[in-house]
């Protein structure tokens, strides 16, 4: 017989449950899963608790009392074993039963009664000894008591067929102890065992397999699963729940038929979208703070890491962030204008989307000149606010008539104006900002010519006084950025005639007054109009903005250049101090089809005013 071995007590089911798992400090052979690294430091209660005062200590050898007999008194002791079997006084000393049936059946071997005695005594012995294993469950003591029946039987009858089958039950209890005892070892050591190789685990399930329903092994199995979803809720608290989900997936292979694993993932859950929802709402609430957007890209990239793909609150939060990246406290297309200090407002703004386009004609574009070129890509990392349409007449007497300032055209006493007559644009006194393209009275709602690219500054120096706002002219880039609103196509609509009510070009279509025609115009196309149109009088363009190819010429900021080459890459305005050549951006109602595509360029200088030039203004968001 193996020697006997020293039990070790489990504690009830429902403490191993609540006591806190186990950290992986000391990683047993087959442990494969690395605990979080927090989990050490807060996980160092045991799993289970051994007590030496409850193990069971060794169990020495029975040693049979010596029993005289005598023939006179044989019948006597066959009595006395009789009432001691009766009443199962088996073995505790020289008048028990086995004693006394031992020392008969040495005196009388062959006597049949005697021998029929020893036979009930020992089955009474071995009977105990069964009840005596099958109560380890509920008392573990009882495995002593089933040890000290062994012991008995293996001095009384080692040969009996029935003892070496009892015995061997008591060695296969011994191992499933040892492998319980080995399984609680492993656990409080953090040696759960997870991967399937070794570990508390391996030892609880051999320990099953020695003994099939074995109460002890059963709650280590329930306890390594418990370590593993506490392994979990430890990487929960530290914001790891993808370490999270992969100690519940190792915990639901541990006893897949329980619904233990799927109320800790649900908890888990409940933790995760709260924490989701602080984070989003720490991150809304940076951005309303002037400084908050590197605090809410913090806290969107720990929403992200913890959050699973497409979540709606980092899709909130993200798209937010986008926003007030590119576009501060606006949104892309949203109008808006801005109130002046001394009453009303000023122009109506609409915010067009930060994006990439490519700048200039490419290299087989028809009508294209080599200022057009080389093409090159633009990015604008941030939005922009430009003014919905070409600055009126109205909208500039405003700022005249507030800030004194006199332009250029008012000044010299003189601009170029449209002479029905011969059909040129010729030079014409007293015509100035207040002038319609003939040189007559301008109706308010009528874009603003005859200005010069000084006298344009002006008013976006006045507006950005009056509102506190940065307004400027465009730069060429965001002009034609603006124009182009997407389309990467010779002209802004695409190729050819314009579609109907697109904008105010020369279209074959289009009279004079006297009944002039244009020698070159787009085929087929007709306006309504013969000069500049009030604005709007046209269908927008994909960003919302009106008359951007056609209508008047506009004033950008940037200084006439022969190419883009050593142009700015990133769409700021190219300026030299003191130039005196501007650049004009597209096209008006009196250019040529060629003078209308998206990529047309030409070079005039600052003071020139004319019937055909007006501007518009952007703003910094």
């Amino acid at each position: 017989m193996r020697p006997p071995l020293t039990a070790i007590v489990w504690t009830s089911l429902a403490l191993a449950v609540l006591l806190p798992g186990c950290g992986r400090d000391d990683a047993g052979e087959g442990d494969t899963v690395q605990a979080p690294d927090a989990a050490p430091s807060r996980v160092r209660a045991p799993i289970v608790t051994v007590s030496a005062d409850q193990a069971v200590s060794p169990v020495a050898p029975w040693q049979l009392p010596a029993v005289p007999v005598e023939d006179e008194g044989v019948e006597a002791l066959q009595t006395q074993a009789a009432e001691a079997l009766e009443a199962g006084r088996l073995f505790d000393g020289p008048q028990s039963a086995l004693p006394l049936y031992v020392a008969l059946a040495r005196h009388a071997p062959d006597d049949p009664d005697i021998a029929a005695g020893l036979d009930q005594a020992v089955a009474a012995l071995l009977e105990r000894g069964d009840a005596a294993l099958a109560a380890i469950d509920r008392n573990p003591a009882a495995l002593r008591t089933a040890h000290e029946i062994g012991a008995v039987a293996r001095t009384v009858a080692p040969e009996r067929e029935s003892v070496v089958r009892f015995l061997s039950r008591l060695d296969t209890v011994d191992q499933a102890q040892r492998a319980n005892r080995l399984g609680e070892e492993a656990l409080n050591a953090g040696r759960v065992g997870e991967n399937g190789q070794g570990g508390a685990l391996a030892r609880f399930k051999e320990a099953l397999e020695l003994r099939p329903g074995d109460v002890r092994a059963m709650q280590g199995i329930a306890a390594s699963e418990s370590a593993l979803i506490r392994r979990a809720e430890v990487a929960a608290a530290d914001d790891d729940f993808a370490g999270a989900e992969r100690w519940l997936q190792a915990a639901a292979k541990v006893r897949p038929d329980f619904e233990t694993v799927p109320h800790a993932r649900d908890r888990i859950e409940r933790l995760r979208a709260t924490r989701i929802g602080d984070l989003r709402d720490k991150g809304l609430a940076a951005l309303g703070r002037e400084d908050g957007l590197s605090d809410a890209r913090a806290a969107l990239a720990e929403l992200l890491r913890i959050a699973p793909p497409g979540d709606p609150a980092a899709v909130l939060l993200r798209t937010r962030i986008d926003l007030a990246t590119h576009y501060g406290l606006f949104r892309p297309g949203q109008a808006f204008t801005d109130a002046l200090r001394n009453g009303g407002r000023g122009p109506e703004l609409v915010v067009i989307p930060h994006g990439a386009f490519r700048m200039g004609a490419g290299d087989a574009e028809a009508d294209a000149t080599d200022a057009e070129r080389p093409a090159r890509n633009i990015r604008f990392p941030r939005g922009l606010a430009v003014a919905r349409h070409e600055v009126t007449v109205g909208e500039f007497g405003r700022f005249i008539a507030a800030s004194g300032y006199e332009p250029r055209a008012t000044r010299r006493g003189y601009s170029i104006a449209y002479d029905e007559r011969s059909g040129n644009l010729v030079r014409r006194s007293n015509v100035d900002w207040r002038s319609d393209y003939t040189g007559n009275r301008a109706d308010p709602s009528m874009p603003v010519i005859h200005v010069s690219a000084q006298d344009a500054m002006a008013y976006a120096d006045w507006l950005s006084e009056q509102t506190g706002e940065r307004y400027r002219l465009p730069s060429e880039a965001e002009f034609e950025y603006a124009l182009r609103a997407g389309s990467t196509s010779r002209f802004p609509w695409g190729e050819g005639t314009p579609p109907e009510r697109t904008g105010n070009f020369t279209g074959a279509l289009d009279r004079s007054p006297s009944g002039r025609e244009w020698r070159n115009a787009f085929d087929g196309y007709g306006d309504g109009a013969w000069g500049p149109a009030e604005v709007e009088s046209y269908r927008p363009g994909a960003f919302g903005l009106h008359d951007m190819a056609g209508n008047v010429s506009e004033w950008v900021a940037d200084c006439w250049h022969d190419s883009y080459r050593r142009a700015p890459d990133d769409g700021q305005a190219w300026v030299n101090p003191g130039c005196r050549t501007r650049v004009v951006r597209g096209g008006s109602w009196a250019s040529s089809p060629a003078q209308t595509r998206s990529a047309w360029r030409v070079a005039s200088p600052s003071d020139t005013t004319n019937a055909r030039i007006g501007f518009r203004v952007v703003r910094d968001i």
